[in-house]
This record gives structure tokens, sequence and C-alpha cells, in this order.
């Protein structure tokens, strides 16, 4: 039997990937419950407001600062064994979650789900990168890989409503109690062994400056997007920024770095993270813009709101299985490039929504950004990963997820600050506003709402029709400044990846590598 056949995958990592799909369905529908789950969840535990912000942020802030340390706990301990007790871990979380009796229970429950959680995305990920030699055939498992987790945030919605409507606010925790246990029963089996076959000892002080670095980083751009740059999140931010530099020259200097700084020096893995971190920033912060469009300047309801955002996730979802065909004939910098084209050309659409142009012109246009990022998302990946050395698998994951979470974060408080300004530039309060309810109608759309509901008819319509319209000059102002990222995407593609032949079926030598470097499963 010749190397190439040997090398592929067959029905048992085909099946292996499988049931790593189902950690990272399962993260999408714990983001999505929870937003469902929190009006049941307040009147029952009835948490402060600095609570229920906590309650919200413990999960996302922990998960963002543990990736970089558990995908390099999987490069030395081996990812199966990260992978399964991170997933035993989690689902005993959820249990505690479920039943917490107080707000401060949850929120531990919250902060552990986010530390167990940030072992499943870099685990997963990287085994694929062990199962999945073909470069052809890895490339398809990141798309389905990739699909498990858009699919997610469809069934979670549905889902928790249905146990919302029939149950407590803590069943929806429960969903991933089932997961984990399959997951463990059926891992052990199907998922190889992997790790670095010459790890070196963890150092706690690369660990307490990784940690601290992406929480403070990611807490500070979390709260500047939402308040606006008070003194707290400033310094959290600046902090952040701080012990990030610190962290990166320990690594330089470190005999046993927690983050393999050369994986920086291959160029596929570094223009392809910078490339995904550019794209990254536009999508949370256009899509809160589109989810408040929606509602407050069209008037729908959260579930035609959402109704209205399903062929985005079409779009994604066929963007994810057609990129891997296309990538085998076509060079993937070209591909993601013309994909990212599209994407900027959508985003310029939604630049011409106004207060009556209906639903139909914003959601076109986002969905077409959607299609055009979909293939950088399954490219970019698989290029990430696919560039670094097999023993460092799981820390070119965590780094992958770890820029998206950031990205994320930055984006929200850019494109949020970029509206706002324009939002409040605009809303000038007719004559007779009270001041102290023009100060609230400035502040957001949603205060601009609430304000109008108080006042005499014609007053109250004034209000709101200015305020609409100053918060489409403010999409209109970020969807231009995304239209510019997301073409500079495009052209970055083209040029610094061209050297990037098409996905060919034979496995490279570095994946041939990779052949010695699992055990054995079982």
């Amino acid at each position: 039997m010749n190397e190439d056949t040997t090398s592929r995958a067959g029905r048992r990592e085909w099946i292996g990937l499988a049931v790593l799909i189902l950690p990272t369905l399962l993260i999408s529908i714990d983001v999505t419950v929870m937003h469902l789950a929190q009006p049941a969840l307040s009147a029952d535990l009835r948490p402060s407001s600095a609570q229920l912000l906590w309650i919200n942020d413990a999960y996302g802030f922990l998960i963002a600062g543990f990736l970089i340390t558990m995908g390099a706990l999987g490069d030395r301990f081996g990812r199966r064994r990260v992978l399964l007790t991170g997933g035993v871990a989690f689902g005993l979380a959820s249990v505690l979650a479920a039943y917490a009796p107080s707000a401060e229970l949850l929120i531990a429950a919250r902060a552990l789900l986010g530390v167990t959680g940030a072992t499943l995305m870099p685990a997963t990920l990287s085994l694929i990168r062990t199962m999945f030699h073909d470069p052809a055939q890895r490339t398809v498992a990141i798309g389905l890989w990739l699909i498990g987790f858009s699919g997610g945030m469809v069934i979670g919605p549905l889902v928790g409503g249905v146990l919302l409507e029939n149950f407590w606010w803590g069943s929806v925790f429960l969903l991933g109690v089932p997961v984990m246990a399959l997951l463990a029963a059926v891992g052990p089996v199907l998922l190889p062994e992997s790790r670095d076959p010459a790890p070196g000892r963890i150092d706690p002080a690369s660990v307490l400056l990784s940690l601290t670095g992406v929480i403070a980083t990611v807490y500070g751009l979390k709260e500047i997007a939402a308040y606006g740059p008070g003194t707290v999140p400033v310094l959290a931010l600046a902090g952040g920024l701080v012990l990030a530099v610190l962290f990166v020259r320990r690594q330089r200097g470190a005999e046993s770095p927690l983050l393999d700084l050369g994986l920086f020096a291959e160029r596929r893995f570094s223009v392809s993270l910078g490339i995904l971190l550019l794209v990254v920033l536009a999508g949370p912060g256009l899509g809160m813009l589109n989810a408040q469009y929606l509602q407050l300047v069209l008037g729908l309801s959260p579930l035609q709101a959402g109704l209205w955002m399903l062929p985005q996730t079409v779009a994604v979802i066929a963007g994810f299985v057609a990129s891997p065909a296309l990538a085998r004939r076509i060079r993937p910098g070209t591909v993601a490039a013309v994909g990212l084209a599209v994407g900027s050309l959508g985003v310029a659409l939604m630049t011409q929504a106004g207060v009556d142009s209906g639903p139909v012109v914003l959601v076109t246009g986002h969905t077409l950004f959607f299609l055009g990022a979909s293939p950088l998302l399954v490219l970019g990946t698989d290029m990430i990963i696919a560039a670094a050395p097999a023993e460092r698998a799981g820390s070119a994951a965590a780094l992958s997820e770890t820029a998206q979470e950031f990205g994320g974060a930055l984006g929200l408080a850019v494109f949020g600050s970029i509206a706002a300004a324009v939002y409040r530039a605009g809303t000038d309060a007719p004559a007779g506003v009270p001041e102290r309810a023009a100060e609230q109608a400035r502040d957001t759309l949603g205060g601009a709402a609430a304000v109008a509901e108080r006042l005499p008819g014609d007053l109250g319509a004034a209000l709101l029709g200015t305020a609409r319209e100053a918060f489409v000059g403010g999409l209109h102002a970020a969807a231009a400044v995304a239209t510019v990222l997301i073409a500079a995407a495009a052209v970055l593609s083209a040029v610094l990846l061209r050297h990037v032949p098409p996905i060919s079926a034979a496995p490279s030598s570095e994946d041939k590598e990779q052949d010695r470097t699992p055990e054995p499963a079982g």
C-alpha cells in the first residue's frame, strides 16, 4: 500500500470528526441560550446589575484568557487527554450552573464553564490536524468543524426556547451533560492521542501573564464598546496591553515558552492569522448594529429579526462547504481574496439601508458579507494549523481562537464607537423635549425609544424619527469603514498568499512527518 493511501483518513477518522464537532456545537449553543435564560434567572435569583454582568461575561472572559494556556497544555500532556478532561469538567460545571441557588454560585459556575470550555476549541482543532494528514481532507474537516459551530448558533435559540417554555431556566445548561457524556464514552476509542514528543515544563509566570493580559484587554474593549471610554476600562485595556508585551518578552527568553513565537516566522501562519483578525474585526460589530436596526429602526420583533438573520447562517454554511472544493483547483489566497471582495461589496450595500427601506437591503448586504468571509475562515484556519509543526498544533489552534476572541472584542469597541459618535452628533432633540430626556435620547436609540413613549404623540414621533435617522447614519459610517477594511483584507490575501498552491490530495513532507507524532488510540 503506498503512502498516499495510508495517510488518508478513513471511516474511523470521519466518525471521530463527528465526535470533535460535538463540543464546538455545544459552545455556540451555550453562548446563545444564556441570553434567552437571562429574564427567568433574573426573576428567580434576583442578581444585582453587577452580578448580572458577571453572569453574562465570566464565561467569555475566562475562555479568552485560558485559550493559550490550554493549547499549550494539550501539546505537553496530550490533546485527547485535555479534551476529555475538560469535557467532563464542562459537564459537571453545567450541572452546577443549572441548579445554582444564588447569583454568586451561578457566577462561579459560569467561570468554571469558561475555564473548561477553553480546553475544547484548541484541542478539537489540533486533533483534526493530527487525524487528517491529507491536506484536501483536512480542509474539508475544518469546514465541517466550522459548520458545527455555526449550526449551534441556529439550534441554540430553538432548543433553548423550547426548554424555557416547559422547564426552569437552568434546563438550558443541562444540554451540555449528555453531549459531554457521549464525548467521554467514545472519545478514548475514536480519537488518537498526540502530544509534543519533547515537552518542556509549564512556566507559571507565563500562564499568569497570558491569563491576566488577555482578560484585562478583552474586558477593557468590551466595556468601552458598551459604555464608552471610562476610567476603569481604559486602565484595564492599557494594563492588559502592558501585560501582553511582558508576556511576549518572557516567551522570547524562555527555555520552554508557553507560546512558540517562532510560529510567526512561517508566512502562511502569520499572514493568515493577521487577515483573519482583520475580517473578524468587522463581524461582531456589524452584527450588533444590524440587530438593532431590524428591531429599533424597522420595529421588528426579536423573532422576526431572528428569522431575517437566517439567510446569513445559510450563506456562511454554503461558503464552508464550497471553499475546500474551490481551493483544490484555485490557490487558497485567490479564493479568499475573491470571497472577501464579494464580502466588501455586501458591506458597501449596507450603506444603502434606510429608515424606510425595509430589511431586504441590509439583509442582502450582510448575507453577501457572510458568504464572502466564509472561504477565509475555512482556508485561513487550515493554513494556520497546517503551517505549524505537529508538536505545536495546540498552540497554533489556541492562537487562532484567541485572535478571533480579541478581534471580536476590538471590533465591537471600534464599530460601536464609530456608530455611537455619529448617532450622538445627529440626534438633535426637537424643541419642547426636556433637556434630561434629550440627553437620554442622545445616549442610545433604545433610550430614545423609551423617551418617545413618555412624550406627547407628535413630539415623541419627531424625536424617534430623528434618532432613527441618526442611528442609520451611524450604521452607514460603520459599514463604510468595514468596507475599506474587508477590501484591504482581500488585497492582502491576493498578494501575500499568492505563493500558497492549491490544496493537493498528496500530503506534504510536513504532514508525512506528523504521521510519526501521534500515539496509538486506546
